[in-house]
This record gives C-alpha cells, sequence and structure tokens, in this order.
C-alpha cells in the first residue's frame, strides 16, 4: 500500500502513530478527499476490491466508490499504520421501514485501540461518520459534523455475547430527529462476503445503485450531496442551497466541481434516475 500517495491524495501530513487522534484526522481527511459515487455501476465499469485496483482508482485516478471500495481502501491503511482492524458486514435501513430485512451489503470497519473498540466507516454516502465512533451503546457522540449514537437492538450481555435477534443500529441527528442509518451485529464479513456484496451492489438489478445517480463527500462546513439530478450543498446547521441540474452537461460540470470527477469524453450515465435529463 503506497501510504505517500493516499496521504497526498487526502490532504494527510501528520503523525503516523497508530492513535486516536490519527485515526480521526484520517477519517476526516478521506471523507472530504475522496467522493462516495456509484459512477462505474451506471458506466458498465468492473469494480475490483483487490487492494491495488482500489488504490489505483480512488488515490491514482482520483475517482470516488461505495463502502466497498472505499472501506477496502481504509483497512488495508490503517492495517499498514499498525491499527487492528476488522471488516463488519452491515445491513442498510436509513429510509427504510423499521426491522426491514435488506441484504448484508454494506462494509464497514472495527478498530481496536488500547481496549477500546470503534467504529470506522468511510463510505455511507452523505452520511459517512467524520470522526471513529466507540462501540459503546446507547450514548450520543459528538463529531465534526452531525452527533451519532450505536442503539442496541435485541438480547445483549456484552459485545461478544448476544442473542439471535440483537443488532447494534447506528444513527444520526438531523433535521431535528434521530434517523437509522444501518444495523450490525459485529460479525466479520470475510472477503468471499465482501465480494458477493460488491457484486450485488453492482450487477443485482435490484440493486439501487444500478437505478439512480449518488455522489457525496464531508466538507469542512458540511456536506455536498448527488441525488440524480438534485445537488445539495448543506452547512453544519442544517441549512442547504439546492440545484437541479438540467443537461449532461451541467451534471459533469457538477461532478467535477463540487466532486473532482472528470468523466471520459464520450461517457454518459444513463439510469432510470436521469431519464429526463436533457
Amino acid at each position: 500500500m503506497d501510504i505517500d500517495s493516499y496521504f497526498g491524495r487526502i490532504g494527510y501530513d501528520g503523525p503516523r502513530a497508530a492513535t486516536l487522534t490519527t485515526l480521526n484526522a484520517i477519517l476526516f481527511g478521506h471523507v472530504r478527499a475522496i467522493p462516495f459515487e456509484n459512477l462505474s455501476v451506471l458506466l458498465g465499469e468492473p469494480i475490483s476490491l483487490e487492494p491495488a485496483a482500489v488504490h489505483h482508482k480512488l488515490v491514482h485516478e482520483k475517482r470516488g466508490g461505495y463502502c466497498f471500495e472505499h472501506n477496502t481502501l481504509l483497512l488495508h491503511v490503517l492495517s499498514e499504520l499498525g491499527f487492528s482492524v476488522i471488516p463488519l458486514s452491515a445491513r442498510a435501513r436509513y429510509q427504510r421501514p423499521e426491522r426491514y430485512s435488506l441484504p448484508r451489503t454494506h462494509l464497514c470497519l472495527r478498530v481496536e485501540l488500547n481496549g477500546q473498540p470503534y467504529l470506522v466507516d468511510g463510505g455511507f454516502g452523505g452520511f459517512s461518520p467524520t470522526a471513529a465512533l466507540r462501540l459503546v451503546p446507547d450514548v450520543e457522540q459528538s463529531t465534526p459534523h452531525e452527533p451519532r449514537r450505536l442503539v442496541r437492538e435485541g438480547h445483549w450481555e456484552s459485545l461478544s455475547l448476544r442473542g439471535p435477534d440483537a443488532a447494534i443500529v447506528h444513527q444520526a441527528y438531523f433535521s431535528q430527529a434521530w434517523h437509522t442509518l444501518y444495523e450490525f451485529t459485529l460479525e466479520f464479513m470475510p472477503l468471499a462476503d465482501r465480494e458477493m456484496g460488491n457484486w450485488y451492489t453492482s450487477c443485482h438489478p435490484n440493486s439501487h445503485f444500478r437505478t439512480q445517480l449518488m455522489a457525496a463527500r464531508a466538507t469542512t462546513h458540511g456536506r455536498i450531496t448527488l441525488l440524480n439530478r438534485e445537488l445539495t450543498v448543506r452547512a453544519r446547521d442544517g441549512s442547504s442551497q439546492i440545484q437541479v441540474l438540467k443537461s449532461h452537461t451541467e451534471l459533469r460540470e457538477a461532478l467535477s466541481r463540487q466532486f473532482g470527477i472528470t468523466l471520459a469524453s464520450g461517457a454518459r450515465l444513463d439510469c432510470a434516475g436521469l431519464a429526463d435529463l436533457a
């Protein structure tokens, strides 16, 4: 793993010791510099989880990706720096009915520091946390952006002893309410499961990554998101400015200006969410 080029990509020149300060600085730089996006899915490009391929795309090509790419990159970078990192599987639940069953198609990370486990996630779109979260249940935690909490569901006795219905629910506070993002059980996600989840997310006809355009990144003062034609620049106080894109030219300009992504000449993003784009 070429750590120097990665640090150049995220604008980080601080210490490299495996500390919480280092972890938070790297995560904050990552989600600001490397956008979450699903362009490869819409362009029919293969998505590899080989570390070298992920590094080349997100670092050298200055592209973004989704959770399997972002957190694969973070997994190997943090491991190289001496952090103890475990990949975890999760079920996305944002804007879904309570306990709505979805496949485990989200990847996040558990990082151990001085006996304290943390949740790290650089790839949950416009809600990627900008700081590591202590794996402590039912406690509100501050981040540079939205407050977060990890809520227990079902029967838990400890982080290693739980009932079959138990889950930890990751929530964020915005728009004057707590919103569920995803649930997980601390179950290790082996590479075989990550590859299966990656295939489902990018190739299965029921995957929402195939029907709409998504891009997002954090900024120092808020977040920028693109969903199909709607570009939203949101401040930390919740105020936002929304621009509805009217043409593929405006879409290209928005991707370049806000996310640093330059589409190849002749490339065209086609999906149901962009069907009425001129």
